[in-house]
């Protein structure tokens, strides 16, 4: 029994690592900046132009998944991802860059929106929180590798930008794993959705609240990511690939703290966990404005990363708990509040060009932790 319960786990997890493809956009917006001479505010259109996808496409993938079925669509974002792919090989340029990763951000939109749920059809009732916990230490892992891939790309293979067909090779593993693995899924002619009726649930103050939790939670995810290198290159003086590690070293420590999430999650409630972590998260961001020193610049995004690395899962299983009947499009709808992503690193880019300096992302990036703060606390008193 316990085989036929991995058999059936293990590639939608494994799915998770070809979601975390998406966070190479923080590796790849500090490369492209420095190959083309770009900005901030230019450089940071890499990542708008891939999480706005989440925006668009996140409440028709919930409402095709009611169609075609949730393994078939994320069947569908793995061919997406390979043509993804493969783009910035034909050629490099900016503009090529931009539709690759708005390619990849439709591809991880359909994904995101339709692993989650797949996830209920193998696992059961009680273990949801615990296993969407796993699914994200998975993907921290993706996130994990992506920098050491790319140093291996640009010193083993002669070109960063090796890492794109290294990443099409191993989402073409996960699609043969999962069309071979049988998945049972409940079909409903009756699941007819609408983009009104999605929205709507939004009028649910507690599912709003959870929403905006995501918004708030990728945008200082994405910061993190794309500002952490460039932070280390102003204040420390470190090179494109040195600085690098910095991400990694988040990266390190948001895969730790999904790790340890797995079995905490199960043991603790979820919303003390998700108070505490967000206080320390706004501690360390304040911290991080005033700082200068490299080895201390590296122990905050270890803490960020270990603080922030469950608070995806909790707030995702949190909103598909309080409307289970509603699963495929409350999954389309919190994985819509992923734009977040695409704006606030927009936001970010104008302020650091604006005020000269890695300050003004910082203060951004911190705006949206106390957010999440009050997120952590008045969700207490909402239904979910």
């Amino acid at each position: 029994m316990k085989n036929n319960y991995l058999s059936s786990v293990l590639p939608v997890l494994f799915g998770f690592f070809i979601m975390g493809f998406c966070d190479v956009v923080g590796i790849t917006s500090t490369h492209v900046k420095a190959d083309f001479g770009l900005s901030d505010t230019m450089s940071n259109m890499i990542p708008v132009a891939l999480f706005s996808m989440f925006l668009l496409f996140s409440v028709p993938t919930g409402i095709l998944m009611n169609a075609i079925g949730r393994k078939r669509t994320v069947l569908l974002s793995n061919v997406i991802t390979i043509i993804a792919m493969f783009l910035p090989l034909i050629g490099y340029t900016f503009t090529i860059c931009l539709i690759a990763f708005a390619l990849l951000g439709i591809a991880n939109t359909i994904l995101q929106v339709s692993l989650n749920p797949l996830l209920t059809n193998v696992v059961q009732g009680d273990k949801l929180s615990s296993n969407i916990t796993a699914g994200q230490f998975v993907k921290a892992i993706s996130s994990f590798c992506g920098p050491f891939i790319a140093a291996y790309a640009a010193t083993q293979l002669g070109n960063w930008q090796y890492i794109f067909p290294i990443y099409a090779v191993i989402t073409l593993i996960s699609t043969v794993w999962l069309m071979a693995t049988p998945i049972q899924e409940e079909v409903s002619i009756n699941k007819v959705s609408s983009f009104l009726s999605v929205f709507s649930l939004l009028k649910d103050k507690s599912i709003l609240i959870l929403f905006l939790g995501i918004v708030f939670l990728v945008g200082i995810d994405v910061g993190v990511n794309t500002a952490a290198p460039k932070i280390l290159m102003e204040r420390c003086g470190m090179s494109t690939i040195d600085a690098s590690y910095g991400t990694s070293m988040y990266f390190a420590f948001r895969t730790a703290g999904s790790f340890i999430g797995v079995w905490l999650l199960a043991k603790y409630s979820p919303k003390v966990f998700f108070k505490i972590t967000t206080i320390i998260t706004v501690l360390a961001l304040i911290t991080l404005v005033f700082i200068t020193n490299q080895a201390a610049i590296f122990s905050i995004y270890a803490v960020i990363g270990l603080a922030i690395a469950n608070v995806f899962s909790i707030l995702f299983s949190m909103a598909l708990q309080s409307r289970p009947e509603k699963a495929n499009e409350i999954s389309g709808l919190m994985i819509t509040g992923v734009f977040g992503g695409a704006v606030i690193p927009f936001v970010m880019g104008m302020a650091s060009d604006t005020f000269g300096s890695q300050v003004g992302s910082v203060v951004i990036i911190l705006l949206c932790a106390v957010y999440l703060l009050y997120c952590a606390f008045a969700v207490n008193t909402e239904k979910a």
